[in-house]
């Protein structure tokens, strides 16, 4: 068993053997407060850009026009999204396309993912400008920073694989949500897993000269950055539920669309303004990126079976999964 193999084992492992015994009162838990059903679904990092849709969906009363309400949450620990979901703590969580598959393929975790949100990596390799690593290569005998989430290791050693290094000269920090204090303060000398729609115009606003590389350009496939994962078991008991948040979900998205600026200040009425305080510009930044990365001719949240298929054949290329599991149970299409 490899490292990633053995990360997203004991991860994922120890949260389902751990809510084994809870997962009919919870399940009940999130279906009714004050006779509306309730979906909760926990956000892959602190309220920004790219969760405006839903903030939108809330303020126009769109989740309340289809009879539900809905619990909005933050993750504690970088792999909270998809563990909870996967025991049924919440009804989704939004995670990455590549560790859904794993989970699926190493542990058999019945979980699926029910929309793409971002079509596109957004995640970079992030480095100083004063000490700049310009091709995947050179991050031999660095240090590089990720927030313990194991799609990062493949994408670096993809990288570094690529462009004719040796991955095994990569030293893997894992940093948790400290990745930009991390860079700065000179702890590592790259990281992976900063976005490129958010922590990259964060740092440059604050004053850092930094520099990135595009995971695409070398060898890493174009997957889902962001989808909505639930478990099976969640998906049969609560799908009408699940559907009713994703319609209304749509509607968010197109109003997020049509009136960015006004969309842009509903996220930050919902701001944490304590703990995760967001500043106007940079999520107007971030906004601009996001959008044609979130688009679809299909319909927003619509999925593709070809990209769970590439990414998996990615995932099984690198020996992160062994057997590619079926990609009818991996996903579906809400309609």
């Amino acid at each position: 068993m490899n490292k990633l193999t053995a990360i997203v084992s004991i991860l994922i492992g120890f949260t389902i053997l751990s809510a084994c015994g809870n997962e009919e009162s919870n399940a009940e838990d999130n279906k009714k407060v004050n006779g509306t059903n309730t979906v909760s679904i926990m956000l892959d990092w602190y309220p920004n850009a790219v969760h405006s849709y839903l903030y939108v969906a809330e303020e126009k009363g769109y989740f309340e026009e289809e009879g539900i309400e809905v619990d909005i949450q933050f993750p504690a620990n970088p792999t909270d999204p998809l563990t909870l979901a996967a025991s049924g703590k919440v009804t989704m969580g939004l995670y990455y396309q590549p560790d859904v598959i794993a989970a699926r393929a190493n542990e058999d975790i019945p979980v699926k993912s029910v929309a793409a949100v971002v079509r596109e990596p957004l995640n970079r390799i992030v480095s100083r400008s004063n000490d700049p690593i310009e091709s995947p290569k050179e991050l031999e005998g660095r240090q590089v920073g990720y927030p313990g989430i194991p799609v990062n290791e493949t994408i670096v050693k993809t990288m570094v694989e690529h462009d004719g290094g040796d991955y095994e000269k990569v030293d893997m920090i894992n940093v948790e949500f400290e990745l930009g204090s991390s860079l700065i303060s000179e702890q590592v000398d790259a990281v992976s897993g900063m976005y490129v729609n958010h922590e990259v115009p964060v740092l440059r606003s604050e004053g850092h000269a930094i520099d990135f590389i595009d995971p695409v350009d070398y060898g890493v496939p174009d997957f889902y950055e962001i989808v909505a994962v639930t478990s099976d078991e969640t998906w049969d008991a609560e799908r009408e539920y699940i559907e009713a948040f994703w319609r209304a979900a749509r509607k968010g998205y197109d109003f997020m669309v049509e009136n960015e600026e006004e969309a842009l200040q509903i996220l930050l009425d919902y701001q944490d303004e304590v703990n995760f305080p967001l500043e106007k510009e940079i999520e107007t930044e971030s906004l601009t990126i996001l959008l044609p990365k979130m688009d679809s001719e299909q319909g927003f949240g619509t999925q593709e079976r070809a990209s769970w298929e590439k990414t998996a054949n990615w995932l099984k290329e690198y020996g992160v999964i062994k057997e590619i599991p079926n990609i009818d149970d991996i996903f579906v299409n809400i309609e």
